[in-house]
C-alpha cells in the first residue's frame, strides 16, 4: 500500500472553463434559473429604494422641527416602505424555493449521469482508479456543488445587483459622496483579486484530497483481515496521516485566504462609513445637502460595501465548486467502451447457441507496452469441460476477461459457433455466459434475492433446487427465515458456504456457457467434493472453462490447456498429460510431491 499525498494530479485546473461547463450543463434549467435570479434582482432593487425613501423621511422631519412634523407625509412613506420590504422578502423567498428545487433536480440528474457512466466505463479505468475516490466524486463533490447552486448563485446575482443598484443611486443623490464612498472601498476589489488568484490551487488540492483520503480508507476497511495479519496497522495510518496532513495543510491555506476577506471587507465598510459621515458633515455645514442625504449614505455605504464581501464569499464557494466539478467533469469525460449499434450486430439467443468456441491467433495486452496474450489458439467443441491451467501471470483470467468482451483483442478472433465476438454486442456475449468467481460478491438482500439476482423468471422451486444440488439446503433451512434470510443477518456463512450461493446463483440461469474462475479456492476440502459434484451437474450440457490452480479439481476436464507466458504449451486430458511429462505433469506433482 502506497501513499497517495505527493501525487500530482495532471488534469488542468482551469477555474473559467470549470464554471462553463457547470453553466453549459445546467441549461436544461436555464429558464427556472433565470427566473429565481430576476426574483432575487427584484428583491434586492426593492431593497435598494428603502435608503432614498428614508432620506424623504428624515427630511421631512428636520423640516417640522422648526414647525410641525407633516405625519401624513410620514405614513405615506412608511406605508410605501412596509410594502416594498414585504415584497422584497416575497420575492427573496420564492427565489430560494426555485433554487432548491433546480438544485434538487441537478443533483439527481448528476448522480444518475455518473451511475450510468460507471456502467460504460471499460474495467481498465477501475484498474487504475480507487473506489474511495469514484465514491467522492458521486458524494463530496456532486454536493459542493449543488450547495454552491442553491447558497452562492442567487447570493452572487443578488449582490451584483445591490452593487450596481446602489452605485447607482449614491451617484443620483449626490456625485461628491458617491465618489467617496467608491475610493475608500475599491481597493477591496483588487485585494479580493490578489486572495483569489493565489488561493484557488488550494481549493483543487482540497477536492482532490479528499478524494485520495476516501479511497485510503475503503482500501483498509475492506482488507482489515490482511492489515492486521500482517500487521500494517501503523503503515496503514501513516499513509493515512500523510494524506490527512496534507489535506489539513491545504484546508488551513484554503480557509485562512477565504477567512481573511470578510475581516478586510468590514475594516473597508467601516473606513468608508467614517469618510462619508466626515466629508458629509462638512457638506451639511456647507449647506451643499440636507441632513437626509447623510442618513440615506449611510445606509447606502453599507449596501455598497456588503456586496463585496458577498463576493468574497460567493467566490471562495465558487473555487470549490470549480475543483469539484472538474473531478466530475472528469470522470464524466473518461473515455466509454465502445458505442454499440444493435443494428450492427447480429443477436444469438440461449437457445440458438450450441456451444462451440474457437480461439484463432489471439494477441492481447492491457497496454501496448505488455503483451500477455501473445499467439493463443484453441478449438472448444459444444459440451466439453475446458480447464485453462498455468502459473500465475500466464494469461488465464485474462482470457476468461476477452471471452466475456471485457477487453477487446488486439488482433486475432475468438468465435462462437463461427460467428466472431466482434459482431456481437457486449451485452448479447453476457447473456450467454455465466461466471462463478473466485471473490464472492453478495449484496444486502436475502439468499432469495441473491439467488435470483437480476432474473425475474426464476422460480423459488428452481432456488430451492439448485441450494439442494450444491449441499446448502440443510444450513438454510436452519436459518430463522429460510430463503427469506439477510445475507446480513446470517453472520454465520462461511467463506464457503458464501462461495457456494454464488454456484446456485449460477446454476439458476440456463446459459450454453459457463466460466469457473477459482470457484473452490475458499471451500475446504469435504466441501470441495460437494462443489465438485455441484459443478459436475452445473456443467452439464454446457460449454465450460474451468481456471484452477488446485489441479485436483479439474482431473475429470475434457481438454486441459496449460498456458505459459501467454500460450498453449500443452493441450489435452489430464492422463494424456500427466503421461507427457511435461509442464503440466511438473505443476501437477509439485502440488502432491510431499
Amino acid at each position: 500500500m502506497r501513499g497517495r499525498a505527493g501525487q500530482v494530479t495532471d488534469r488542468a485546473k482551469d477555474f473559467k472553463g470549470s464554471i462553463k461547463k457547470l453553466l453549459h450543463y445546467n441549461k436544461s434549467f436555464i429558464v427556472l434559473i433565470v427566473i429565481a435570479l430576476t426574483l432575487s434582482m427584484t428583491s434586492t432593487v426593492l431593497a435598494i429604494i428603502g435608503p432614498d425613501k428614508l432620506k424623504e423621511i428624515t427630511n421631512v422631519i428636520t423640516a417640522g422641527l422648526a414647525t410641525s412634523i407633516d405625519l401624513t407625509k410620514i405614513k405615506e412613506i412608511g406605508l410605501f416602505l412596509l410594502i416594498i420590504y414585504l415584497a422584497s422578502l416575497l420575492f427573496d423567498y420564492i427565489q430560494g424555493v426555485i433554487m432548491a428545487i433546480v438544485t434538487n433536480k441537478f443533483s439527481k440528474k448528476m448522480r444518475g449521469e455518473i451511475a450510468i457512466k460507471i456502467n460504460k466505463l471499460p474495467l481498465s479505468y477501475f484498474d487504475k482508479t480507487t473506489v474511495g475516490d469514484v465514491l467522492s466524486r458521486v458524494t463530496n463533490d456532486v454536493d459542493t456543488i449543488s450547495n454552491t447552486m442553491n447558497q452562492s448563485l442567487g447570493t452572487l446575482v443578488s449582490a451584483l445587483t445591490m452593487f450596481i443598484g446602489t452605485l447607482f443611486m449614491m451617484f443620483r443623490i449626490n456625485t461628491t459622496l458617491a465618489l467617496v464612498a467608491i475610493f475608500s472601498t475599491i481597493f477591496g476589489f483588487f485585494i479580493m483579486i490578489i486572495i483569489m488568484s493565489k488561493s484557488q490551487k488550494y481549493f483543487d488540492t482540497v477536492q482532490n484530497r479528499l478524494g485520495d483520503i476516501n479511497g485510503h480508507i475503503e482500501e483498509v476497511f475492506s482488507g482489515q483481515n490482511v492489515v492486521k495479519v500482517y500487521n500494517a496497522s501503523s503503515e496503514c495510518l501513516n499513509v493515512f496521516d500523510e494524506i490527512n496532513e496534507d489535506l489539513f495543510v491545504n484546508n488551513v491555506k484554503s480557509q485562512f485566504f477565504s477567512g481573511l476577506m470578510h475581516p478586510l471587507m468590514n475594516f473597508i465598510g467601516n473606513f468608508g462609513y467614517v469618510c462619508v459621515c466626515i466629508v458629509g458633515a462638512i457638506l451639511t455645514m456647507n449647506g451643499s445637502i440636507e441632513f437626509g442625504v447623510i442618513v440615506a449614505f449611510m445606509i447606502y455605504v453599507r449596501l455598497f460595501t456588503n456586496p463585496l464581501m458577498q463576493f468574497a464569499q460567493a467566490f471562495t464557494q465558487l473555487q470549490s465548486t470549480a475543483a469539484a466539478s472538474e473531478r466530475v467533469f472528469a470522470f464524466l469525460d473518461e473515455e466509454e467502451m465502445t458505442l454499440q449499434n444493435k443494428n450492427d450486430f447480429i443477436s444469438l439467443t440461449r437457445e440458438d447457441v450450441k456451444g462451440n468456441l474457437e480461439f484463432e491467433h489471439v494477441k492481447f495486452g492491457y497496454n501496448n507496452d505488455k503483451v500477455i496474450i501473445k499467439d493463443f489458439s484453441a478449438k472448444v467443441k459444444a459440451g466439453q469441460k475446458i480447464a485453462i491451467v498455468g502459473p500465475t501471470g500466464a494469461g488465464k483470467t485474462t482470457i476468461v476477461n476477452l471471452l466475456m468482451k471485457f477487453y477487446e483483442v488486439n488482433s486475432g478472433e475468438i468465435k462462437i459457433d463461427g460467428i466472431p465476438l466482434s459482431k456481437l454486442t457486449r451485452e448479447n456475449v453476457h447473456e450467454l455466459f455465466t461466471m462463478v468467481l473466485q471473490d464472492t460478491w453478495l449484496f444486502n438482500g436475502t439468499i432469495k434475492e441473491n439467488i435470483r439476482y437480476n432474473q425475474k423468471n426464476i422460480s423459488d422451486e428452481q432456488i430451492k433446487e439448485a441450494c439442494k444440488v450444491v449441499g446448502l439446503e440443510h444450513y438454510i433451512k436452519t436459518l430463522p427465515k429460510g430463503y427469506n434470510t439477510l445475507i446480513g443477518d446470517a453472520d454465520s456463512l462461511s467463506a464457503g458456504q458464501k462461495q457456494l450461493l454464488t454456484i446456485a446463483r449460477s446454476m439458476v440461469i440456463n446459459t450454453p456457457f459457463l466460466i469457473l474462475d477459482e470457484a473452490t479456492s475458499s471451500v475446504d476440502t469435504r466441501t470441495e467434493k460437494l462443489v465438485q459434484d455441484a459443478m459436475d451437474k452445473l456443467t452439464k450440457g454446457r460449454t465450460s472453462f474451468i481456471i484452477a490452480h488446485r489441479l485436483s479439481t479439474i482431473k475429470n476436464a475434457d481438454l486441459i490447456l496449460v498456458m505459459k507466458d501467454g500460450n498453449i504449451v500443452e493441450q489435452g486430458n489430464h492422463k494424456e498429460l500427466l503421461k507427457k511429462n511435461g509442464f503440466y505433469a511438473e505443476l501437477y506433482n509439485s502440488q502432491f510431491q510431499n
